[in-house]
């Protein structure tokens, strides 16, 4: 049976229950939080544990933790939260938007053995293994340092067999070249999920990447760019024209980032996500699943959203 790496080991993909499949418990830069932790701000661990029991308690029982290295991942952070919360956490390898000079120039293949021993040995000196991979782009489009990263993910996809999340850009139809790269490399594409996808409410463009075997990640809610409603009509109109079975609605929200001080020098009184989202993994429960209910989806379908579909993704059935 396929099993799962969380941060605190092996799963079956049947022990997921509901799942939130791209958020955040904390994002900054690679050495920050040791670093810099006072950017951070007091209390840090108190305030992801206290953020993932309400999780728990609202019936969410596993995340799926996008935060890759430069994103600054602390994978010890993310063990200590999920004993705490009772809160599964899966982890990213991969490489997100951040690419910096001294990096570029490495080969394909050499990032690859990096992401595989993520994967295999887990992160160094952690014993913490990634459960998928991830590889990003944005509206510049898939760039040489990022199709790098792109190409490594996906021939790292190819000899473990992990799934893999993609952050996207919708707007600019970036999926595409993304898309042609993972065929390029021979990755099982029912193995992707192509993220941010409720960004855009352009349907026909989100069909195409359905039609190319992805599943799509509507995961950013409330979000910016595309107002929360329609992000939920969206999602409706996928369920509608019979796409259920490959949709992971999820917030890309964090517990934790740098904390900035206001003008006067005072510190906001509320420090959120740059998604602006003070209900974080509650959000889904409050607001998405009641709309989606009052719109007529059924309690089936809604479950198939948050478990199914991840236990299938992550299970490759």
């Amino acid at each position: 049976m396929t099993q799962i790496n969380s941060v605190l080991g092996p799963i079956s993909p049947d022990d997921l229950g509901f799942t939130l499949m791209h958020e955040h418990v904390m994002v900054s830069a690679s050495g920050l939080y040791d670093s810099y932790p006072d950017l951070i701000g007091p209390d840090r661990e108190t305030k992801a544990i206290a953020c993932l029991k309400a999780a728990k308690a609202a019936g969410i029982d596993t995340m799926v933790d996008a935060t890759t290295f430069d994103l600054g991942r602390n994978p010890e952070l993310l063990r200590t939260v999920s004993e705490a919360s009772g809160v599964n956490i899966i982890n990213v390898t991969g490489w997100w938007l951040d690419v910096p000079r001294f990096i570029r120039g490495v080969s394909v293949n050499q990032m690859k053995r990096e992401f595989i021993r993520d994967i295999e040995e887990g992160f160094r000196g952690t014993g913490i293994k990634a459960g998928i991979l991830k590889c990003a782009a944005d509206f510049e489009g898939v760039t040489e340092p990022l199709e790098t990263m792109a190409r490594a993910a996906a021939r790292a996809q190819v000899e473990t067999g992990l799934p893999m999340m993609v952050h996207s850009y919708p707007t600019g139809q970036v999926a595409r070249r993304q898309i042609e790269i993972f065929k390029e490399e021979g990755v099982d594409l029912t193995r992707v999920k192509i993220d941010h996808s409720n960004d855009t409410t352009d349907i026909e463009y989100l069909e195409w990447i359905l039609d190319q075997g992805c599943y799509l990640g509507l995961d950013r809610y409330p979000g910016r760019l595309v107002s929360p409603h329609m992000r939920t009509v969206t999602l409706k109109t996928l369920i509608d024209r019979g796409h259920a079975d490959r949709l992971c609605p999820s917030h890309d929200c964090l517990c934790l980032s740098v904390m900035k001080e206001n003008p006067d020098g005072t510190m906001p009184k509320d420090h959120e996500s740059g998604l602006r989202n003070p209900d974080k993994y509650l959000y889904m429960h409050k607001h998405v699943i009641p709309e989606l209910e009052k719109m007529g989806v059924s309690q089936d379908t809604i479950e198939m959203l948050f478990v199914d579909n991840p236990r299938r993704f992550f299970g490759g059935s």
